[in-house]
């Protein structure tokens, strides 16, 4: 297993030793790590596809305001 070192926040500390007192703080930390790590490639991947999305669109059929009521119309009983 790796170590890590890193320098937070006195505050931060005292509060994370105050929630975690008695636990296994390296297990914590690592969990906490793995989620930011996990949320960060979601973020990424949401960017990546908001992206691709914005790309298609420039290839999309535009469709006017009219075209649209008319479908809308259209498909009313």
């Amino acid at each position: 297993m790796a170590t890590v070192n890193f320098s937070v926040p006195e505050d931060v500390k005292q509060a994370f030793n105050q929630a975690f007192e008695g636990k296994n703080k390296s297990a914590i930390i690592a969990d906490l790590m793995r989620e930011a790590v996990e949320r960060a490639q979601r973020r990424q991947q949401q960017s990546e596809a908001i992206d691709r999305i914005l790309e298609r669109r420039k290839y999309a059929p535009s469709v006017t305001a009219e075209e649209l009521r008319a479908a809308r119309e259209e498909g009313r009983p």
